[in-house]
C-alpha cells in the first residue's frame, strides 16, 4: 500500500513501457473548457504512470507464453479523490487491454520492435524495445468487462473510452457502440452493472472496476466482485479497481482489497498528511494539495467550494471524496487518521515495566494482547521462536482460537517483563484468568468486564482523549490490526449519556481495539497507584 509520498518514486523494475508510450500515441482526448478545440494525446499523470508501470511490472523469471502469471501483481487498485482523473486514465488501460500490448512477450535482445502495422492498426507506430526489456503482444481475443453499481457509473470510464476511440487511429480496429465494442477476432468491451448476471459469469481477460467503495453486500457488487475474479481466473485475466475513499462501516469491495494480506494486489493510496483538520479551511486546503498533487486540471479553489458545501450536512462523505480519507459516518468512535498520527516506534526492550490489555474470544471475535508502558507508548507484543505478533484469528487456526498458543504467549509476557497489572475482559476466559491470577497474583491480573458501561465509557473517553488532543504523550507501533479494529469500532449508546464500543457490522472486528482500550485504562491505574517507574534513556523513537 502507498500512503503518503512526496510525489517522487524510482522505477527500478522490469515493466512493459511500451504500454504507457501506446497509450500516449493511440489515446486522444479534448480538453473540457480548454482553450485548445483539437484532441489531445493523453498523457499520464506521475501518479497514474507509476500505477500503470505496476499494473505491467514483469517478474524477473517470466517465460515467454505465461500470461498473468508472468506478471508481479495479479490486480490493483487506485484509490484517489474525486475528479482526480481516475476515469480517463482507466479507459486508457482498458484501450490498451483491447488492441494494445499488454502480454509478455519474451525479453528483449535488443532493437526489436513492436509494430503497429502487424496488428491491424494502420497509425504507422514503431516501437523499438532496449536490451532486456520486456516485450509486449496484444491479447488473441480480448474480452473486457467496465463494471459499476449502475450505467451513469460506468460512464466514468466508459465516455472517455469512447472518445479515445473516435478521435484517433482506434477507430480503425475498434468499432464503438452504445453499450459495447467490438474488438478484432470477436473481442468485445462490454459495460456490466449489478443486473446484467448473464453476462457476469463469462470469462473475461480483464475488468475495470469502478467506485469498488460503494460496492458492498447489500446492493449485490460484492458477489459481483466474487464473479469477475473467478472469470478472470479461468482466462488467466487481471483486474483494476478504481475508487473514491470509502467508509470503513460498509465493508466494501474496496476495503477488502486494501486489508488484504495477499502480496500479489498492488494498491496505491495517497493519503494526506496526518493530523490535519479537514473542519478547519486552512488545513483543508494542505489536504487538498497533497492529494490532488500531480493532477493539474484540478483547480483547488473549485473543489474547496464543493467540499465546503458537502461539508455542512456530509462532513465525512466530504472528506472521503475530497480528502481521500477513509472516514466513517456518524457514531465513529476514533477516526483512523487520528489514530495514525500518534504512530512512532520504538524498541520495548526485555525487563521494561509494562501493562496488558487483554480480550479473548473463542470461534468468531479474535483475541488479542496489546501493551503499553507507563510513559504512553502502546504496542503489539510478540512471543514464540518465531516472535508472532499476540493476534489470534480464528480463520488462521482451524475455525477456532488456539488457546494454548495464547496461554503461552500471556504467561512469556511475565517471563520477559516487568508486568505491574493485566486487565483481561474474562467471558470465554475465565478459566485461563483464574490461572494466571493464581501464578502471578490478583493485584497483577484483574478481570475487566466490558459490559460494565459507566467503566467502559470512562476507559474509552480517556484513550480518546490521549489520542487526539495535541499535546499528547501518548503513541503506538501502528500495528495494522489494531488500526483497522479501531477504525470498525463505533458508539454504541448506553443511558445517561453514554456509550460502548459495538462493531461498524458483524464481519469487522474490533477485539484490537478493546486491548487497546484495556491496556491504557491500565497504565493509567498504574501510574495513579506510583507503579511508574522512569523511562530508560535509550528509548529511541523511530519514524
Amino acid at each position: 500500500m502507498v500512503a503518503a509520498d512526496d510525489g517522487t518514486w524510482s522505477l527500478d523494475f522490469p515493466t512493459l513501457f511500451v504500454v504507457p508510450d501506446w497509450i500516449t500515441r493511440h489515446c486522444k482526448l479534448q480538453s473540457v473548457g480548454g482553450l485548445d478545440p483539437e484532441p489531445q494525446p493523453f498523457v499520464m499523470y506521475d501518479w497514474q504512470l507509476r500505477i500503470t508501470a505496476n499494473l505491467y511490472r514483469v517478474k524477473p523469471t517470466a517465460e515467454l507464453g505465461q500470461l498473468a502469471p508472468a506478471f508481479h501483481y495479479r490486480r490493483a487498485q487506485a484509490v484517489a479523490p474525486q475528479k482526480s482523473g481516475k476515469g480517463p486514465w482507466a479507459a486508457s488501460i482498458v484501450a490498451a487491454e483491447g488492441v494494445g500490448p499488454v502480454l509478455f512477450n519474451g525479453w528483449a535482445s535488443g532493437g526489436e520492435r513492436y509494430r503497429c502495422s502487424d496488428h491491424r492498426c494502420p497509425c504507422g507506430w514503431v516501437y523499438e524495445y532496449e536490451p532486456g526489456e520486456p516485450m509486449g503482444r496484444p491479447w488473441n481475443k480480448p474480452l473486457i468487462q467496465i463494471t459499476a453499481t449502475s450505467e451513469d457509473q460506468t460512464d466514468n470510464t466508459y465516455r472517455p473510452l469512447q472518445e479515445m476511440i473516435r478521435n484517433g487511429p482506434l477507430s480503425e480496429v475498434m468499432k464503438v457502440g452504445e453499450q459495447f465494442i467490438r474488438l478484432p477476432n470477436d473481442g468485445r468491451i462490454d459495460v456490466v452493472t449489478s443486473s446484467a448476471q448473464s453476462r457476469l459469469g463469462n470469462p473475461i481477460t480483464f475488468a475495470a472496476q469502478d467506485e469498488t467503495g460503494i460496492w458492498t453486500e447489500g446492493n449485490g457488487m460484492t458477489k459481483v466482485a466474487t464473479t469477475q475474479r473467478r472469470g478472470l481466473a479461468g482466462m488467466s485475466g487481471r483486474s483494476l479497481e478504481q475508487t473514491n475513499a470509502w467508509d470503513p462501516t460498509e465493508n466494501s469491495v474496496a476495503q477488502k482489497t486494501a486489508e488484504t494480506k495477499v502480496k500479489d494486489v498492488y494498491r496505491y493510496h495517497r493519503l494526506p498528511p496526518k493530523g490535519l483538520d479537514y473542519a478547519k479551511k486552512s488545513e483543508r486546503r494542505k489536504i487538498h494539495t497533497a492529494v490532488y498533487n500531480g493532477s493539474h486540471h484540478v483547480d483547488l479553489d473549485s473543489i474547496e467550494g464543493e467540499a465546503a458545501e458537502l461539508l455542512e450536512k456530509e462532513p465525512a462523505e466530504a472528506e472521503r471524496f475530497y480528502g481521500n480519507r477513509i472516514t466513517a459516518g456518524m457514531g465513529a468512535w476514533l477516526q483512523q487518521d487520528r489514530w495514525d498520527a500518534r504512530l512512532k516506534r520504538r524498541k520495548v526492550p526485555d525487563g521494561a515495566r509494562i501493562v496488558l490489555g487483554f480480550d479473548g474470544s473463542d470461534v468468531d471475535d479474535w483475541t488479542g494482547i496489546r501493551a503499553e508502558t507507563l510513559d504512553g507508548y502502546q504496542f503489539t507484543p510478540v512471543y514464540g521462536p518465531d516472535r508472532r505478533p499476540c493476534v489470534w484469528d480464528p480463520a488462521d487456526w482451524e475455525g477456532q482460537v488456539p488457546r494454548l498458543e495464547v496461554d503461552t504467549a500471556f504467561r512469556e509476557m511475565f517471563d520477559r517483563y516487568d508486568i505491574v497489572r493485566a486487565y483481561a475482559d474474562p467471558p470465554y476466559w475465565t478459566s485461563e484468568v483464574a490461572a494466571w491470577q493464581a501464578t502471578f497474583g490478583e493485584k497483577r491480573v484483574t478481570e475487566w468486564h466490558t459490559n460494565r458501561v459507566v467503566q467502559m465509557h470512562a476507559a474509552c473517553e480517556q484513550l480518546l482523549t490521549d489520542v487526539t488532543k495535541k499535546d499528547s504523550t501518548f503513541w503506538h507501533d501502528g500495528c495494522e490490526t489494531a488500526s483497522i479494529h479501531v477504525r470498525n469500532a463505533r458508539k454504541a449508546a448506553r443511558p445517561s449519556n453514554r456509550y460502548v464500543l459495538r462493531k461498524a457490522s458483524v464481519l469487522q472486528k474490533i477485539d484490537l481495539a478493546v486491548c487497546s482500550v484495556l491496556a491504557h485504562e491500565a497504565a493509567q491505574d498504574a501510574i495513579a497507584a506510583g507503579q511508574a517507574a522512569p523511562p530508560p534513556k535509550y528509548y529511541a523513537y523511530t519514524a
